[in-house]
């Protein structure tokens, strides 16, 4: 039995996707994985068209429902959304620089399950399974889980059915690029806990679905001259 709708918006970075759509396929509990190409190039939607069958998920090229440039990613939640509530299941989003444990979903599910949780996010490691971005301000944390009203990152996170059903993602602001500090924000504006589960670590690759934020790192000057001259990564 589906137990939820995981997405994977993809922006080219095929060899970490492909990375992310096995180890979804692999999971310990059964879920309708949906991938969004959000116009890659050629060579990234032929090597998405293939594995459909390798690893069963569906895949939707966001150029045949919009013209809209990339990034899409309110057109991919408000998709996403109306999927997850016909479904009568949590959404999870998992991106495409995050890759997942067997039991990963099944955790995060199972504590979704309780009453008045907006969203249930899984703390990011790296290879060393240290704590990495986004999430190094909960490095020194011991807590197996935690209710934090810190904006948890879409790397890996679990939106309820019932925050689904409360706030519709008609209303994202279409200025934005990103949505998840403004939603972690409206479920506790909605009444809702959000929690981070510190024993449920994913290895995240940062930025790998969007290399040009590297730069933040190497050449902080001409990623903020991109960010703002190029009106890029708008939250």
């Amino acid at each position: 039995m589906i137990k939820a709708i995981a997405i994977t918006p993809v922006k080219d970075s095929i060899l970490t996707t492909l990375e992310t759509i096995k180890a979804i396929a692999n999971s310990n509990c059964k879920v309708k994985h949906i991938v969004y190409n959000d116009f890659s190039t050629d060579t990234t939607k032929k090597a998405l068209e293939d594995a459909v069958d390798t690893y069963g998920f569906e895949l939707i090229n966001l150029e045949d429902i919009t013209t809209h440039p990339s990034p899409n990613y309110r057109l991919v939640l408000q998709n996403a959304q109306q999927i997850a509530l016909k479904e009568n299941l949590p959404l999870i989003i998992v991106e495409s620089d995050v890759i997942i444990k067997n039991d990963t979903l099944e955790k995060m599910i199972d504590y979704g399950k309780q009453d008045h949780i907006g969203m249930v996010g899984a703390i990011t490691v790296d290879e060393n399974e240290k704590v990495n971005f986004p999430y190094l301000k909960f490095k020194n944390e011991s807590r197996p889980i935690i209710s934090t009203k810190r904006s948890l990152s879409f790397c890996c996170t679990l939106l309820t059915h019932d925050l689904l059903k409360a706030y519709s993602f008609q209303n994202l602001n279409d200025s934005k690029d990103w949505y998840d500090v403004f939603i972690s924000n409206k479920s506790i504006e909605l009444g809702f806990e959000n929690y981070l589960l510190i024993k449920t670590p994913v290895l995240h690759k940062p930025h790998g679905s969007r290399p040009w934020k590297l730069l933040k790192y190497k050449n902080p000057i001409k990623y903020y001259f991109q960010k703002f001259l190029n009106k890029r990564d708008k939250i």
